[in-house]
């Protein structure tokens, strides 16, 4: 397909604007955009082409996409437009050409590995199984990165064809996953059963290798839930800049983890609708089990939110309550792990140091609620609901922390509000 490259230029800076990009950012793409008009004059091309755009980017810019390497792209700022920039803005032509859609900055790179055709069709078979049957996105996508990590792994062996996994190749990706804690390798053996089922029912392969796939019991008391001390989690609020756009926004995310326990995906997914300001509640479809939870709008989390909401979200047309902090504004990914990069970054800012055992994701946030509510002889039915667990038996763990250490845990949302 050929466009004119004028008119493609045209549309992209058009969507950017839209978009919300900064005027500086938008700026060194019409730079760019400028020497590539240029260069097509003088070659007296007027239609954009994939080769075309390719030979520019290596006659001017001396980059050879062939040649690029995984990671091999430039970190200082001083070469981000000699670099980077030509690349995302000729990326930005082609896919308008061929979409009219402007792609996002950044793309997991194990999204963007290939598998061979054979795997490739059992991997989309598998996908559709999922679709169909109703799995969640998250738990679809979860599903889908084990087993594309196996098919990698059987390819990195010579193995391209399915009809040629056996006993002997499973058996060997396996003894790759054994280190990982019972629950994973359960997990992922689950995974693995439900693929190869499906591969078998849908003829793709002529053996039932779901025979071949050991059973491994997941341990749900091999590991005791990490605990941070309540003093850290309010060093940790408090010391967020609420002056700040991107600071009002971490600051309600991270106060509703450390208030509810709420996984980090039913926050991403929280949306305006959830919020009943005037019954003062929140109503939450959770991601993982799919049962609805009702909470009451706390004091504290009610004024954050507003405030992220009132002076600090994006003026966009979305659902979604927390987006992205640089355009094109819009909501965290699914499998993004935004969150806990926020959770990161704020201890670090925060100063406080978190054993090297000790989890760092937004987990722990979570597990310290439990942890503290247990302490305080709140049942465990109870606790169990405030978490989202489908049973008792997902909280019965907490009844082996160390109880006279939580109680130095316990968290006064007033000491956090009002410093």
């Amino acid at each position: 397909m050929e466009t004119s490259i004028k008119k493609l230029v045209d549309s992209v800076i058009a969507e950017l604007t839209r978009l919300q990009y900064a005027k500086q950012t938008i700026g060194m793409y019409k730079t760019v955009y400028r020497k590539y008009i240029r260069f097509a004059e003088s070659k007296n091309v007027q239609e954009h082409t994939i080769e075309f755009c390719d030979k520019w980017l290596v006659e001017s810019c001396g980059i050879d996409i062939g040649q690029i390497k995984s990671g091999s792209s430039p970190r200082t700022k001083t070469d981000e437009y000699n670099y980077t920039m030509p690349i995302r803005a000729m990326q930005c032509l082609t896919e308008w050409q061929l979409h009219e859609h402007v792609p996002l900055k950044k793309q997991g790179k194990f999204a963007r590995l290939p598998l061979c055709p054979s795997f490739q069709t059992g991997y989309d078979h598998f996908k559709t199984f999922c679709e169909v049957n109703g799995y969640s996105e998250s738990g679809t996508l979860s599903r889908l990165h084990r087993i594309k990590r196996m098919l990698l792994y059987f390819e990195s062996q010579g193995i391209t064809n399915l009809e040629d996994i056996n006993a002997r190749t499973i058996s060997d990706f396996v003894k790759t996953q054994i280190e990982l804690e019972s629950r994973t390798v359960a997990a992922i053996l689950s995974v693995m059963r439900c693929f190869f089922r499906q591969l078998f029912i849908e003829t793709l392969i002529k053996k039932d290798l779901t025979l071949r796939i050991p059973m491994v019991k997941g341990n749900r008391k091999f590991k005791l839930p990490p605990v941070w001390k309540t003093e850290d989690i309010q060093k940790l609020l408090v010391s967020i800049d609420r002056e700040n756009p991107v600071g009002k926004r971490d600051y309600a995310i991270l106060l509703m983890i450390a208030r509810y326990g709420l996984r980090s995906l039913d926050v991403r997914s929280l949306q305006l609708t959830s919020l009943n300001w005037e019954e003062k509640t929140i109503s939450i479809v959770q991601q993982k089990t799919g049962n609805p939870i009702l909470l009451p709008l706390l004091h504290d989390v009610g004024w954050a939110l507003a405030d992220y909401l009132k002076n600090s979200r994006p003026e966009i047309n979305s659902e979604y309550v927390f987006l992205t902090s640089y355009a094109p504004y819009r909501p965290f990914g699914v499998r993004s792990g935004a969150l806990n990069a926020i959770l990161v970054k704020r201890v670090r800012a925060a100063g406080i140091t978190i054993p090297r055992k000790m989890s760092k994701g937004l987990h722990a946030l979570r597990h310290t609620l439990a942890s503290v509510m247990l302490s305080q002889d709140v049942s465990l039915p109870v606790i169990s609901s405030v978490l989202g667990h489908s049973t008792t038996k997902s909280t019965e763990i907490y009844l082996h922390t160390d109880l006279i250490r939580l109680k130095d845990c316990v968290l006064d949302p007033d000491e956090v509000l009002y410093e």
